[in-house]
């Protein structure tokens, strides 16, 4: 099917009330999973639009727990692991997909929805492909860098790809590209400060940092900040998120214990979380420091609300993506990257120490993100989708 529309139209120019039948694939992790909410978020809070909504994701999946709680029809399929080496499970998961490409041409076709917007991960696949089988639009949403695997899958069936940063690589040269930038969560964007304050009881006279390995944690980063525990907590506040993975777990209790055998002074300073929810914006808005991961969601988020980092990134990530995202931000002033191979806990007090330290050299980083932060793109998104249908419809008068 061929859509055509000018990307060049303003995003607000689609300003209409009308209804919309949408259904949304991808997951598997945060990163995949976050543009999909704020998306969904933008679609509530639009007086002028009234959506259907079918989510198609894993049975696993952090989308699996998040998606229904948010009362959006959600739907399993069974779906593959995209592996870049050789292994029996390949074969195998060539199944699965066949059964979760089946599954979602059932799902689609009952639903009908007028477009398919999908976020990658390997859970996005099968339905991609549905979609593509039905002639229903499919607008795909790269975060990072480059696209990934399950991506450059989806982007074969795709009409539209959505773009996070300017310069993404590997794009097929006969799709049609449009940048949007990654859309931050507006829980995230809703923070208060004083709220923070009060909701930790902490001092507003104090630095206060945040440190996150992500979703499901990260145990190098959760052991190293548990040896740091007594340096870090003599000069910040500190909120860590351990995750919520079996090692995760283990690292909760474990830092628990340590917390507990400091003084009572130091104690009140360390605010510590297996998940962290809506207190996503407080968090942020209080913190004058991030130390994690470099996920594309978490250092979109950075850049979109101008805060310094400390970022570690993963190593081997999918196409050394973290890596890139780590470099691209410390490139203009925003981060400062530690590799993980190199990370101890005398590195990371010495790193933050001097950070915090140093209030201009804070605000000075946080000033660059501007450099580079792209703002609205939940917004840009939605007209994009709307754009599509609007095409569709027209094409087929």
């Amino acid at each position: 099917m061929s859509i055509s529309f000018d990307v060049a139209l303003p995003y607000n120019s689609l300003a209409m009330k009308r209804r919309l039948r949408l259904a949304i694939t991808g997951g598997g992790t945060g990163g995949h999973l976050s543009p999909a909410v704020a998306v969904i978020d933008e679609i509530r809070a639009r007086e002028d639009l009234e959506a259907e909504i079918l989510y198609l994701g894993s049975k696993n999946g952090i989308e699996s727990t998040v998606i229904p709680l948010m009362g959006i029809e959600y739907k399993q399929i069974p779906t593959g692991k995209l592996r870049r080496y050789l292994s029996l499970q390949n074969f195998l998961d060539i199944f699965r997909v066949i059964v979760g490409i089946l599954k979602s041409l059932i799902h689609l076709s009952s639903f009908k929805p007028e477009v398919l917007f999908a976020t990658g991960g390997y859970v996005s696949v099968p339905s991609v492909v549905a979609a593509s089988l039905l002639k229903i639009p499919v607008v795909i949403h790269e975060q990072t860098g480059s696209l990934g695997l399950a991506n450059r899958i989806c982007a074969r069936f795709a009409d539209v790809i959505a773009i996070s940063i300017p310069d993404t690589a590997n794009l097929p040269h006969h799709k049609k590209t449009v940048l949007t930038g990654n859309p931050v969560r507006k829980n995230v964007l809703s923070g208060s400060k004083q709220n923070a304050a009060r909701r930790f009881g902490f001092d507003l006279s104090l630095p206060t940092i945040y440190i996150t390995g992500g979703a499901q944690g990260s145990h190098k980063i959760n052991t190293i900040v548990g040896e740091a525990l007594p340096q870090l907590l003599s000069m910040a506040q500190v909120i860590h998120q351990t995750g919520d993975s079996e090692h995760g777990k283990q690292d909760y209790e474990h830092l628990t214990r340590i917390a507990l055998s400091l003084p009572q002074q130091l104690q009140q300073r360390y605010i510590l979380f297996r998940y962290i929810g809506n207190e996503i914006g407080d968090i942020y808005a209080i913190s004058d420091l991030v130390v994690g991961r470099a996920g594309a969601g978490t250092v979109n988020e950075l850049t979109v609300l101008g805060k310094p980092s400390v970022l570690i990134p993963l190593p081997h990530s999918a196409g050394d993506e973290q890596r890139a995202n780590a470099e691209r931000l410390a490139q203009v002033g925003v981060a400062v990257v530690i590799e993980e191979a190199e990370l101890s806990s005398n590195i990371l007090v010495d790193t933050i120490r001097e950070l915090v330290s140093t209030p201009d050299k804070l605000r000075h980083m946080s000033e660059a993100a501007s450099q580079i932060a792209l703002e609205r793109a939940e917004h840009k998104l939605v007209d994009l989708i709307l754009q599509v249908v609007e095409s569709k419809n027209t094409n087929s008068r």
